[in-house]
């Protein structure tokens, strides 16, 4: 079972907020220098939450 996990207060008004406003800042700078459309920068953004993302696997014996 995962264990839940919460920024603190801190966290979400220091590194959290500063980590967001960086990835939506490339986001538009994405867009701008290749011109691609926000459903390409979606599909690359689940790619990279993919990376993030737990699985669980069966193994066959």
């Amino acid at each position: 079972m995962n264990k839940l996990y919460s920024f603190s207060i801190d966290q979400m008004n220091g590194i959290v907020e500063v980590t967001y406003a960086k990835i939506i800042n490339e986001c538009e700078n994405l867009k701008k220098n290749t011109n691609c459309p926000n459903e390409q920068v979606v599909a690359l953004l689940s790619v990279i939450a993919s990376n993030y993302a737990t699985t669980t696997e069966k193994n066959e014996n």
